[in-house]
């Protein structure tokens, strides 16, 4: 009852002076409403980064000819030795390496390996007088749907048979069927044209979208990899295999990714000829790794953000500390009063505590209001920040912090005229 009564109390001396309580107000509202905008940005980003790693298959190791780190320095395989190793040229990683890490008695727990061929000669893509620009063309295997989550909207994708008799057909991205086709032409069964080379359209693939560590998956022709290799490109071969630019390998569980990189390293340096003597000549990408050091990135931008975001609403509190001390100063008398009718210390300083958490928590659910506006109107304003994702966590913390801020600022002054001395007070005009 006591409390309700100092909530009503504090509510009818807010109103006394509304022009100053909403002012006062104002910086937590602004605070909160940052809080909550900004947070929802860095957890967009890390939606992002979920969903983009998820386009691209689930539980997949990436194997690249060279040794390289995305990760930064310090970042290294922790089953390379510690030992210092020799460099030697990196040979090309080739169709036998994939032949070799699909073998079961080799590497356990791999569900699918699917090479890949990236054309890198001058790439012309047209369809009568349209012209496809900005496209990466690839030679595929069957295998890479499944473990690219790469699924055919319209018709079907590369088969063996494809492969095996190097056949000129091809799956389009999304993107590419918007420049080379109107909205109402049906593309399959058509042909377009790559280097001067005619491939028949057999499947279109669903749209993705642009990925943050994959570019835009839907500017993509794929086509079958003996294809890219012979009849589109000038692939080469090495040691009797012809070469190819990536492997992927889909892991049965996320809990063997470690374990099946291990064997994989075995056997690429076993391959590769490496001996103890010299370094890996190849780099294998762990998504999981990718996805662990995409969500720190996010998180650490979601604390900077926030961080900031707090700084606006330490101002806040400090007002409500000041207007506080300025009510006490007005309130003198009305202090005296109470006190010489039998009020305790406690009983004025829960009064002015109450006041000033009051503030603060109808300018944090002001403030709640107004960020999650804010939050929902970013991605139309600014279209390539992605979106932004509000969630309850942001706006406890937002809230809690707020109450907080109110607790903090307001013992001072609760306690400066819960010191009064009521004949003082009394006196006091």
């Amino acid at each position: 009852m006591q409390l309700w009564e100092s909530i009503l109390v504090a509510l009818r001396a807010l109103t006394v002076n509304k022009l100053r309580t909403v002012l006062t107000m104002l910086g937590i509202i602004i605070g909160v409403a940052a809080v909550i905008a900004l947070i929802s940005i860095g957890n967009g980003f890390r939606q992002q980064i979920n969903e983009d790693l998820g386009s691209l298959g689930t539980n997949v190791l990436t194997i690249f000819s060279g040794r390289f780190s995305i990760f930064g320095p310090g970042s290294e395989e922790e089953n390379q030795p510690r030992t210092e190793q020799k460099k030697k040229p990196p040979e090309p990683l080739t169709l036998g390496d994939a032949e070799a890490l699909s073998d079961p008695l080799r590497v356990t727990n791999v569900v699918a390996v699917a090479p890949e061929y990236n054309v890198n000669s001058a790439r012309s893509v047209v369809r009568g007088q349209q012209e496809a620009e900005n496209i990466s063309i690839s030679g595929v295997t069957p295998e890479y749907a499944s473990v690219r989550n790469t699924v055919p909207e319209l018709g079907e994708f590369v088969t063996q048979e494809h492969v095996d008799r190097r056949a000129r057909v091809a799956v389009l991205g999304a993107r590419v069927v918007e420049q080379l086709f109107e909205a109402y032409e049906y593309p399959l069964g058509e042909a377009v044209r790559i280097n001067g080379v005619s491939f028949e359209v057999i499947g279109v693939l669903e749209k993705k979208g642009q990925a943050g560590f994959g570019g835009d998956q839907d500017s993509v022709i794929l086509i079958p990899i003996t294809t890219a290799q012979t009849r589109l490109d000038n692939a080469g071969a090495f040691r009797g295999s012809l070469v190819v630019s990536s492997l992927y390998l889909q892991v049965d569980t996320q809990e063997n990714m470690n374990a099946v990189s291990d064997q994989v390293t075995v056997v690429m340096r076993e391959r590769h000829r490496l001996g103890d003597e010299y370094q890996n000549d190849f780099t294998i990408i762990n998504q999981a790794q990718l996805l662990e050091f995409g969500n720190n990135i996010a998180a650490g931008l979601t604390a900077f953000l926030g961080s900031i975001a707090g700084v606006s609403l330490f101002v806040g509190g400090i007002g409500i500390m000041n207007i506080m001390l300025v009510s006490v100063t007005e309130r003198t008398r009305e202090i005296g009063i109470r006190k010489a009718v039998g009020a305790k210390r406690h009983d004025i300083l829960l009064q002015f505590l109450v006041e000033a958490i009051v503030i603060s928590l109808i300018g944090g659910f002001m403030g709640i209001g107004l960020g999650y506006g804010i939050a929902f109107v970013i991605p139309t304003i600014i279209p390539n920040l992605g979106s932004t994702v509000v969630t309850p966590g942001s706006i406890l913390l937002a809230t809690g912090f707020a109450s907080a801020i109110g607790l903090f600022f307001g013992v001072y002054p609760a306690t400066r005229a819960a010191r009064l001395r009521p004949i003082e007070a009394l006196r006091y005009e």
